[in-house]
């Protein structure tokens, strides 16, 4: 008699689980296939409760995202029944939960449920990796017997194949959503550097970006103020990636509607310094120049936050001047109310360069950085050239000196040439 019980417990079960087999063969996301294995575990082996644990490899740890009567729990993965399942990959079919030192009452505490016995099971891929653990609480009648572990053990290969495939689907979505907001964020910084150069009597100017990833932390801006003046900018922001865009592209506006606003040049900078130090977390700063070219005094007002060096060639004499920054990096320290720098004077045939560290700090063999000597030799060399073509003159230096290493953070670029009277 107990043998065609057995039978028919068996058949039963066998059906049920080719039905959830179909089932999860079904595109639906994590979450729901989540869902759809643990109803199937409860229903088949005629328990009260199913869970799965997933695998974090990366943290080493198991954890829930659906479960019945359970939130969201986190745990190293070597822990309690659940962990030395995952650990040996062998099924822990616990006949009396509380006589068993591994199992943590302190869930049943917490809930209010009182777990009697507990079938766990590991979930293997199809490349024999460890996807999660499946576990099943409080069998109707009585305890798991071995028929109910072959069960779970044939319901655990379907619902392993089933999870895995659900989580790539889930990180490949994740992925390429992610790949569009970064490919619309970087469209719309781009959008914010200048899209021609203003044309300023007697003065040439050039300007170029290249961000490490697809979004970058550096940015530059040139604003006619009126027919004799020119707002220069270069912002550069700790880091790279969606964050440091955000605070350059703050920074720019800010600069942007101060100057509309007539703002003085030293009360603008000293402002949206106290307005960064108020928005940016404690261990991110911008270091930034901002500067106002007067064609008519042929002078560049500016404050430098961290920014440097600035390059000045004095084309009559050939030496290049290397300027350090004014004052430390914007975001920093409020009420710094820092003092104006010598203004920069630009004689006929003259360059200032405005370059962002990447490119001076840009990796090559044997670990070595391009350097400042590097620039200034290929200024020098071709100072003569058109500002653009100068620009890109420097790229392809780095470029050589590089050898293939990749770039690892902005480089940024903007030259101003005094043309000759």
């Amino acid at each position: 008699m107990l043998h065609t019980h057995t039978e028919h417990i068996d058949a039963r079960a066998l059906w049920r689980v080719l039905d959830v087999t179909r089932k999860l063969g079904e595109p639906i996301d994590l979450n729901a296939m989540l869902a759809a294995v643990i109803d199937a575990a409860r229903d088949v082996l005629s328990a009260d409760r199913a869970t799965v644990f997933l695998f974090d490899e990366k943290n080493n740890e198991l954890y829930t995202k659906v479960a019945h009567g359970l939130q969201e729990i986190r745990f190293p993965a070597n822990a309690g029944i659940a962990g030395q399942c995952a650990q040996t990959r062998s099924v822990q079919n616990i006949p009396d939960c509380y006589a068993d030192s591994r199992f943590n009452q302190e869930i049943d505490r917490k809930t209010g449920y009182r777990t009697r016995c507990l079938l766990t099971v590991p979930l293997i891929g199809s490349r024999g990796e460890l996807v999660g653990v499946m576990q099943v609480l409080n069998r109707h009648n009585g305890v798991f017997e071995e028929d109910d572990e072959r069960i779970a053990t044939a319901l655990a290969v379907q619902c392993a194949v089933a999870l895995q495939r659900a989580r790539l689907i889930e990180e490949q979505m994740i992925k390429q959503k992610l790949e569009r907001d970064l490919s619309l964020a970087r469209d719309i910084q781009l959008g914010l550097l200048p899209t021609s150069m203003p044309e300023l009597a007697g003065y040439e100017i050039a300007g170029w970006s290249r961000p490490a990833d697809q979004t970058g932390g550096d940015i530059y801006d040139v604003m006619p103020v009126d027919d004799d003046r020119m707002m220069l900018l270069l912002c550069d922001a700790t880091g790279h990636g969606i964050g440091p865009a955000l605070s350059v592209s703050q920074v720019r506006s800010m600069f942007r509607m101060a100057m509309r606003l007539n703002a003085d040049l030293d009360a603008m900078y000293n402002h949206v310094n106290d307005q960064l130090c108020a928005d940016l977390a404690d261990n991110r700063f911008v270091t930034a120049f901002v500067g106002m070219l007067d064609t008519r005094r042929h002078l560049i007002d500016y404050h430098a936050g961290g920014q440097g060096p600035l390059l000045h060639l004095h084309v009559a004499t050939g030496a290049c001047q290397m300027i350090d920054a004014s004052t430390f990096p914007m975001g920093i320290m409020t009420g710094a109310d820092s003092p104006r720098p010598t203004p920069i004077e630009m004689a006929p045939g003259d360059i200032f360069a405005l370059i962002s560290d990447g490119v001076f700090e840009y990796i090559g063999p044997d670990n070595k950085q391009f350097g400042d000597d590097r620039v200034v030799n290929v200024i020098k060399q071709h100072h003569d050239k058109p500002m653009a073509e100068l620009i890109g003159l420097l790229d392809q230096a780095v470029k050589s000196f590089a050898h293939g290493h990749p770039q690892a953070d902005d480089m940024t670029i903007v030259l101003l040439k005094r043309l000759a009277d």
